[in-house]
């Protein structure tokens, strides 16, 4: 079976970012870290990669230095259920970073996220005069604000 992993490279802080996301998620696993040795790259007993798991996706790090950064063309896209899902992760994730419009936002390691309800899917749907005040009342919103989109589809 093929699998996909996002494999994310750091300048030199792969262990803290593991750590952290590992922190935020409630559904979260480090499985394996590869430090290097005294012929390694990098500092002897720095992370060279790991890998770890978030919601059951996983990921690997890499401490590669600092040739490449991310960029907001790739971002992680997180389906949430409920408002307090939203709140904790958008509170977390955004801690030390930048929040964006329309629920993204960039964290401390410039990494991008979206953080989404479900209930915008199911209000968008559909098209015509409702689904249109819930996009601008979405495109106005830096995180997403269940509520108010639903107020916006009822009105």
């Amino acid at each position: 079976m093929q699998t996909i992993t996002p494999f994310l490279w750091f300048d030199n802080n792969a262990e803290e970012a593991m750590n952290f996301y590992t922190s935020v998620f409630e559904d979260a696993q480090i499985l394996n870290v590869i430090r290097s040795g005294d012929n390694g790259p990098g500092p002897k007993n720095t992370v060279m990669t790991a890998t770890f798991l978030l919601n059951g996706q996983k990921f690997m790090v890499l401490n590669g230095g600092p040739v490449f950064s991310f960029t907001p063309a790739v971002s992680f896209f997180i389906s949430c259920e409920t408002q307090d899902e939203v709140d904790h992760l958008w509170t977390q994730l955004s801690a030390g970073g930048e929040e964006g419009r329309c629920g993204w936002l960039k964290d401390r390691f410039g990494l991008s996220w979206q953080v989404i309800p479900t209930a915008l899917g199911a209000l968008l749907q559909g098209g015509g005069e409702r689904s249109g005040r819930v996009m601008a009342a979405m495109m106005q919103m830096t995180k997403i604000d269940i509520a108010a989109l639903e107020r916006a589809y009822e009105q």
